[in-house]
């Protein structure tokens, strides 16, 4: 690790403009993502996130379903700004397709009823740091992604595409690159509104 571990946090930014460039092998970008779905934690240790690499061929093909998705439902006279859109997230090197399997939460909530209400609440909690996690991860190598909810518009192609298993809930996608702009300068509120201490 190049970076201490809170500068890649603060350095962990939504880039858009991202190309195909080289920037780690791809079985860097692989150690990346399963190191985050063996080590995140999750409730129960339930292990519910589920993680689809999506590079080369399959990641143009997963933002042309999308594009092909997206024109069913937007008109085609205000589709440039989306088609802009798109062509930034195909001009990336890969995407990270993150799911929930639903037959552990499930099963979870029948074996602690207890607890049924809060699984998939935990659920998309873990989903969100497996989320943070790869991404911060990516970020230390040099990519930039940004974090994107075409579900659950594209679920069903997809499922059809990938072979993905029905009990998978698509949660969020991430395309990343090589940055070729940076993004904009981010404002933060004050921390004494939002941190409180008590001693």
């Amino acid at each position: 690790m190049s970076k201490d571990f809170f500068q890649a946090i603060a350095d962990r930014r939504s880039y858009y403009a991202v190309s195909k460039e080289h920037v780690v092998e791809d079985e860097r970008i692989i150690e990346i993502v399963e190191h985050a779905v063996k080590y995140v934690p999750s409730a129960f240790n339930s292990q519910t996130t589920r993680v689809i690499i999506l590079l080369g061929e399959n990641h143009d093909k997963f933002w042309e379903l999308t594009t092909g998705e997206l024109k069913k439902i937007v008109p085609a006279e205000n589709f440039a700004g989306t088609q802009e859109k798109m062509d930034l997230f195909g001009n990336a090197y890969g995407t990270v397709l993150f799911f929930e399997d639903e037959e552990v939460v499930k099963g979870l909530q029948e074996q602690f009823a207890l607890y049924a209400d809060n699984f998939p609440i935990w659920s998309e909690q873990t989903s969100g740091m497996h989320q943070f996690a790869v991404w911060t991860g990516l970020e230390i190598e040099g990519f930039g992604a940004s974090l994107q909810h075409y579900n659950p518009i594209v679920d069903e192609e997809v499922r059809k595409e990938w072979n993905v298993p029905s009990t998978w809930k698509l949660r969020a996608q991430m395309p990343f690159g090589k940055p070729v702009a940076s993004p904009g300068d981010k404002d933060f509120k004050p921390l004494e509104e939002r941190v409180k201490v008590y001693k």
